[in-house]
């Protein structure tokens, strides 16, 4: 099923899969459109070309050839084409979407002999050239290629004449009549990929006989294509397909060949759907034996011809299903199993979990069809590779994929399309991120005295879409149409086709994203910024001193000061240091150069907080480093015996915001914080954990902060560009609701750790606060994102504040740090222009330039629905329901937030399977190519600490996630739901490439086998029981699993090369993440398996989250009660 091809978008055309289940698959299609443009995605010709003589597959127009022939093999064509299949077939060469590769999805293909209908996890059986190419002579594929996206798109139509050429057939095979029995794919869509073995439910009774029958596209009725009906993908019969087998006994005996019944249509994928879509025999289907485990309830009345759906769609169904008979009877199990004949099992067996769409499945897909090419960011609306996948960019005119994600590159033309849909409109914006080593960082823009060009009217700043006109005297704004003279010394001719000459040679004009350098008109109060502080805030009270941060703290700096961020390696860094330590009091030191010893000043008014000193507070660590030494080897010294327990919280950020006014400068706070601030200052807390309110309509107050007195300060410190990030050494409550506020309000961090031990944490902490000290930041920005005329961005998700409805402030945004835009109508966007955003950034550099980070991303615009359900990215829609979700708990019950999720969720694929998909049983389940694992993710997010907490979860850690989400891009987010699980015990030595992951459920663990999980904040090695003893010995130098040493949290450095290549592992692991993973061996069967398996996101949770399976079932019960 093309599944992940398209990364997430399903784009008309779908991607090659690397093999159909697994098969290798032999591509199709050349490797670009004739046109030139990258095959993936073709131009958008408009929609009136997509009506090409005749209707050709996949767009829709009446059908031409009457009824579908009774052997229905047009069951299949299921989705038209935006469904599962997304657009063309899968199957073809990459990212090229020759029109006629499009018509062979490799679901339906079907090959003589024996061969599981569907075993491997999605995809069909490998299918040899020759046997294609004669199945598509009897096709008669006419001059009209299908145009494989559906209505309203057709390729190009030079592609079509060239791409069918490959096919010329050599004499069509003859084919068997109708009443065969067909073979089609499983519609990706429906979720059908069913296992080959043996069927996963009861199927009706009459089916057996052909049950071994070889199924075949029957050739008989017309051989002209049936054009599906409208839009959707999947294009049912209107009679039932009545000769379409159950899908997938366990091994298939040969039978006639099969043969098509006309060309499939575009979109028919391994139908998903059809999986369960069981019809009665035929008459004149030929008898097999008899399977047990095939009986099942006899089709209900009302059902026209389709039997009982076991389980919705999802390919083979064990036992009579909960099933999805007809309508939901209502019982608590979604539906109880109807009453089956004597000869059924007798216990309800549930879905096969291997017939519902994987999520591994789907990442290696898009591996394969989109990590070998570079992703060429020219083409409006065409949707990224996935962030699991490895690809270079090239900026060619719109932002990287590493700088903005979108929901979907085809946004509705209008409101209410948009409102039908329920799909959120929205941009995961990460202004500031690192590229990889092979792509060039954005190039550095200098306009002069006057300052970076803009549109007069709406502000925009000069990007690839402004029009030059008059001679090039002149630019039409692309986001209001407002026309603005050039300045003089900016002017240029215009080539032929209106183009300034020197288009190529200027980032501003041919490239989505570069950096301007400003005047001074863009600094705060008309001057130039000073460079910026980093002020390190030391809490010395009792717990500091004895679970050892104090001492850590120190030593470290000593070393990281000289690494504070700078911008020419080669340079110093300009940023200047100070030092407080604090409990109930602060201790200010004088560490200026001149001085033989540091001095300390204590301020015990913190009622008043005030910088006791000016000169030598703030220094240079160069100039003042033997100073800096003595000071950081005394505070050990000094606090080593002390007493006090009670610590300040907000007089500590207080302190540093009045020492970077005095200064008259911008920087970021570095808070080493221990326990809850209970002593008499402002901002004293009081305990208020009472799990008692989980769950009721007063938890939402818990995730609150206590007083308001930090969002005041959050405030003042934005204005001052303090930016403040906090390290937790929490032994129980210290109300991280209360004390994020500032972090969370000046783009800072929070890291937290819980019962620091420093033998097993000291690693992660240090590891932690050396990225968070050298890592890239920008201070005192500003952020605002302007859009074309239809759009407006109205919500905005992170760490920032916000003083106005359009500026987005932030005191220090990191290369880590996302901003979440949700975006709404304000009038009718055009499918000529697309919609157009900029996102601007204005920063200090931590050189103490002031700069603006330009970002422009342009989409497509759609007035069918189809079409933007076959663009969408599901990782990036996930990152917005979480961050969204995530944000209504401060104002509303969990149980109502997740309800609301569950219903927005349902509305979206119901809309799709109303306006989308072809009519078909309601027993079918039908999901969109591209978001096919909006299921399998939105319950990962349902079921999360923060909405569904375990018993075990502390108020403090739900806050924490809370506020961690907010700010996380799509990739983290991604395996932070659904974690990255790698089969160990496959790993070979001699290749660099990873084992392909597993899905993360306990039955996908092997007793022998060994694993590694992470999910961006842990990493755990889970043991088997039985793992083989040499697997042991290589990994941790014992052969036995009794002495494998639990509490270990480094493997160790074995000289064989499994464990140099598996330390590797871990180590790259950890660097693609912004916060260093603890390791954590768990082995099986001990007590802390119990937190290993609550990352196991597709099982039940303890805290009642349904399992991936059960949640399927429910999400159909929803979509079906809101179709009746």
């Amino acid at each position: 099923m093309n599944v992940n091809q398209q990364p997430h978008m399903a784009t008309p055309y779908g991607q090659p899969q690397p093999g159909y289940q697994g098969y290798p698959q032999p591509g199709y299609g050349g490797d670009h459109v004739p046109s030139g443009y990258p095959a993936q995605y073709a131009p958008y010709n408009g929609p009136g070309s997509a009506y090409q003589q005749g209707p050709p597959q996949g767009t829709r127009g009446p059908p031409t050839s009457g009824a579908p022939p009774v052997s229905g093999a047009q069951n299949y064509s299921q989705f038209g084409q935006g469904e599962n299949q997304n657009g063309p077939p899968p199957m073809g060469a990459p990212p090229q979407r020759p029109p006629v590769s499009q018509p062979y999805t490799p679901g339906a293909v079907n090959l003589p002999g024996p061969q599981h209908p569907y075993g491997q996890r999605f995809g069909a059986p490998p299918v040899s050239m020759q046997h294609m190419t004669n199945q598509m002579a009897s096709m008669q594929v006419g001059s009209t290629a299908p145009s494989p996206a559906g209505p309203g798109y057709a390729p190009p139509s030079v592609s079509q004449a060239a791409v069918s050429a490959p096919y010329t057939p050599a004499a069509p095979p003859t084919f068997p009549p109708a009443s065969t029995a067909s073979s089609q794919p499983l519609p990706t869509e429906a979720l059908a990929q069913a296992p080959p073995h043996s069927y996963y439910g009861a199927l009706p009774p009459v089916q057996q006989p052909f049950q071994n029958a070889v199924p075949t596209f029957s050739s008989a009725g017309p051989t002209q294509p049936q054009a599906p009906p409208p839009v959707s993908p999947q294009s049912f019969p209107q009679a039932p397909p009545i000769s379409q087998p159950p899908f997938s006994t366990a091994q298939v005996h040969p039978g006639p060949t099969q043969s098509y019944r006309g060309p499939p249509m575009a979109s028919q994928g391994p139908p998903m759907a059809q999986a369960n879509h069981i019809l009665p025999t035929q008459p004149g289907m030929p008898p097999g034996p008899i399977n047990a485990s095939l009986s099942g309830p006899p089709p209900q009345p009302g059902m026209q011809g389709y039997p009982p759906q076991q389980n919705g769609a999802f390919g083979q169904v064990r036992g009579p299903q909960p099933g999805y008979t007809g309508p939901y009877p209502g019982q608590p199990n979604y539906g109880a199993p109807p009453a089956a004949p004597a000869s059924a099992p007798a216990a309800p067996k549930r879905l096969d979990p291997d017939s519902i769409p994987s999520p591994i499945q789907v990442i290696e897909d898009d591996k394969a069809n989109k990590g070998s090419e570079p992703f060429t960011t020219g083409v409006r609306g065409q949707a990224p590779p996935l962030v699991t996948t490895k690809f270079q960019v090239k900026d060619q005119g719109n932002a990287s994929p590493r700088y903005i994600r979108c929901t979907a590159y085809n946004m509705p033309c209008n409101s209410d399309m948009a409102k039908q849909s329920q799909v959120p409109l929205a941009a995961v914006i990460k202004p500031l991120a690192p590229l990889p080593p092979d792509e060039t960082p954005p190039y550095l823009v200098d306009h002069g005295e006057s300052g970076p060009i803009r549109c007069n009217r709406c502000k925009a700043y000069l990007c690839p879409y402004m029009q030059f006109s008059e001679g090039g005297r002149r630019f039409q704004c692309g986001f209001c149409n407002c026309v603005t003279e050039v300045p003089p010394n900016y002017f240029q001719h215009l080539d032929h086709t209106g183009k300034r000459v020197d288009c190529y040679d200027r980032p501003e004009l041919s490239m989505g994203s570069y950096d301007f350098m400003t005047t001074v008109d863009y600094c705060k109060n008309n001057k130039f910024p000073q460079p910026p502080a980093f002020i390190f805030l030391i809490d010395v009270s009792y717990n500091a001193v004895k679970n050892g941060t104090v001492g850590i703290v120190c030593q470290e700096l000593k070393t990281l000061l000289d690494y504070l961020p700078r911008e020419n390696p080669d340079v110093e860094s300009n940023i200047r240091v100070g030092f407080v330590t604090y409990n109930k009091v602060l201790h200010f030191y004088n560490v200026k150069a001149s001085l033989a010893q540091p001095q300390m000043m204590v301020v015990s008014d913190v009622a008043d907080m005030f910088v006791p000193l000016l000169d030598g507070f703030l220094v240079s660590v160069s100039e003042s480093r033997v100073v800096i030494e003595s000071l950081l080897d005394q505070i050990p010294e000094m606090f080593a015996d002390t007493r006090e327990t009670e610590t300040v919280f907000g007089p500590v950020i207080q302190a540093g915001l009045e020492a970077l006014k005095a200064a008259d400068c911008a920087g970021k706070l570095f808070v080493f914080h221990s326990s809850l601030p209970i002593a008499e200052a402002p901002g004293k807390l009081k305990n208020r954990e009472d799990k008692k309110l989980v769950g009721t309509d007063k938890e939402k107050t818990l995730f609150q902060p206590q007083v308001s007195f930090y969002n005041t300060l959050a405030k003042e410190c934005v204005a001052q560009g303090c930016c403040v990030d906090l390290f937790l050494f929490p032994n129980q409550y210290v109300d991280v609701a209360t004390l994020g506020v500032v972090p969370t309000s000046t783009g800072g961090s929070i890291y937290k750790y819980t019962y620091f031990q420093a033998p097993s944490d000291q690693e992660r902490f240090l590891n932690d606060l050396r990225r968070d000290v050298q890592k890239q930041v920008g201070f005192d920005a500003v952020m605002r994102v302007r859009t074309s005329t239809g759009i407006r961005a109205t919500d905005f998700f992170g760490a920032f504040y916000m003083s106005n409805t359009t500026d987005v402030e932030l005191a220090g945004l990191d290369c880590d740090k996302t901003v979440t835009v949700e975006f709404r109508h304000d009038d009718k966007l055009s499918e000529e222009t697309g919609a157009l955003m900029q996102c601007a950034v204005l920063y200090t550099s931590c050189s103490g330039q002031r700069r603006l980070r330009i970002h422009n991303m342009a989409v497509n615009c759609c007035s069918q629905l189809a079409d933007l359900y076959r663009n969408c990215e599901t990782d990036t829609i996930i990152n917005f329901f979480a961050k969204y979700a995530y944000r209504s708990v401060l104002s509303s019950p969990t149980k109502n937030v997740r309800d609301s999720l569950v219903n927005q969720c349902a509305q979206i694929l119901a809309c799709y399977r109303k306006n989308c998909a072809s009519p078909s049983s309601a027993g079918q389940l039908i999901l969109p190519e591209c978001m096919k694992l909006l299921p399998v993710y939105l319950n990962c997010v349902l079921k999360s600490d923060v909405l569904q907490p375990g018993a075990d979860v502390s108020l403090d850690d739900r806050a924490y996630l809370r506020q961690l989400v907010s700010t996380m891009d799509v990739a983290e987010s991604h395996v932070f739901f659904y974690p990255h699980l790698l089969p160990l015990q496959k790993l070979d030595v001699e290749s660099m490439a990873l084992p392909m992951a597993v899905r993360d459920s306990e039955e996908r663990l092997s007793r022998g086998g060994v694993y590694l999980l992470e999910n961006g904040l842990n990493i755990f090695l889970w043991v088997g029981v039985s793992a083989q003893q040499e697997l042991l010995q290589n990994i941790f130098g014992t052969p036995a699993f009794s002495q494998i040493d639990p509490n270990m949290t480094s493997l160790p450095a074995l000289d064989n090369p499994f464990s140099k290549r598996l330390r590797e592992i871990i180590e790259s692991v950890r660097a693609q993440r912004s916060r260093y993973m603890k390791l954590m061996v768990v082995k099986q069967e001990d007590k802390l398996e119990l937190i290993f398996k609550h990352f196991l996101v597709e099982d039940k949770s303890n805290s009642g989250g349904a399992s991936y399976v059960d949640f399927l079932c429910h999400m159909h019960k929803e979509i079906r009660q809101l179709l009746s």
